[in-house]
């Protein structure tokens, strides 16, 4: 297969095939208490979907402004900043030792929702970092049906079959899970590569702006989960679902909706870097839980013996 062929075959094929597994492996999590658990537990829905929702564009969208980023570098942000959190953040929430039904809750409530944000906002994004008469126009109404399509369809075959075959989906939402991290390391990978002429321009450039937006977003949603009074499990699930997005999608609506490589590399770098930041994050957050669970347990001790 040619180079060019290639690269189409990815980008056509590939990329939305692999995120419609991916998104249904989210769906194979998820039962209908999950979406139940808004009423249940408000509070701590709507800090992490304000942050995610509302916050976390704002930061992204100031970033890019002042810090001078080239046009595509800047869009690319955006496209990062829009998408929801995915299978990668419920992951990490996970062995972060968080609450993993709440990181699952926001991210299917906020897939819902920025199928109709996503193509609104960018659309202003594109105007405001291309120019008005740029090439690149978005198509509202048909980026709605491709993100219906790869996410809320998937997810919604993915609970049917946790419905109907609760232990298959067990095993297999496992996989997918796995899978979704895999493939993302490999787009990463292949973008990469594709670029590879621009790729240490491209690092330079978006490289503090990702690592600023990355630090500052994880900060913000466990400070303010911490002001509002949320307990641990709860600040550490608004943490990573605020500071790890779903980079593949964004990275699917650059190579594909816009067609434009240098849109992608933002997303693509970012991902470096929240897995990075991921990793340091789960290992203070998986401390904190260990000293807390021993300090429980040596308390009880104690009380034991008072008795």
């Amino acid at each position: 297969m040619e180079g060019v062929e290639l690269v189409t075959f990815v980008n056509s094929k590939v990329i939305p095939i692999s995120i419609f597994l991916i998104m249904m492996g989210m769906g194979l999590s998820l039962v209908t208490n999950d979406f139940k658990r808004v009423v249940k537990y408000p509070k701590a829905v709507a800090i992490g979907l304000t942050n995610q929702l509302l916050f976390l564009p704002l930061v992204g969208f100031a970033l890019a402004v002042f810090m001078s980023l080239e046009p595509e570098y800047a869009v690319g942000v955006m496209l990062l900043v829009l998408c929801p959190g995915g299978t990668t953040s419920n992951l990490f929430t996970y062995l972060a030792k968080g609450d993993v039904a709440l990181s699952v809750t926001m991210t299917a409530i906020a897939s819902v929702i920025t199928v109709f944000t996503i193509p609104i906002v960018l659309s202003f994004s594109l105007v405001y970092f291309m120019g008005a008469g740029s090439e690149f126009q978005l198509p509202v109404a048909k980026t709605m049906i491709s993100l219906i399509a790869l996410t809320i369809l998937p997810v919604s075959i993915g609970m049917l079959i946790k419905n109907y075959k609760p232990n298959f989906a067990d095993k297999a939402q496992v996989m997918v899970s796995r899978f979704g991290v895999i493939f993302l390391s490999f787009l990463v990978l292949f973008l990469s590569y594709v670029q590879r002429d621009i790729i240490v321009e491209a690092l330079i450039a978006t490289g503090p702006v990702s690592l600023i937006l990355n630090v500052s977003t994880m900060a913000l949603g466990y400070y303010t989960s911490k002001w509002f009074g949320l307990n641990p499990e709860q600040r550490r699930s608004i943490t990573m679902e605020v500071g790890l997005q779903n980079s593949t999608l964004s990275m699917f609506m650059a190579l594909t909706l816009l067609a434009n490589y240098k849109m992608s590399l933002t997303p693509a770098i970012y991902t470096l870097i929240m897995f990075l930041t991921a990793g340091i994050m789960v290992r203070v957050f998986t401390a904190q839980h260990n000293k807390a669970k021993k300090t429980e347990i040596e308390n009880s001790v104690l009380a034991a013996r008072r008795m």
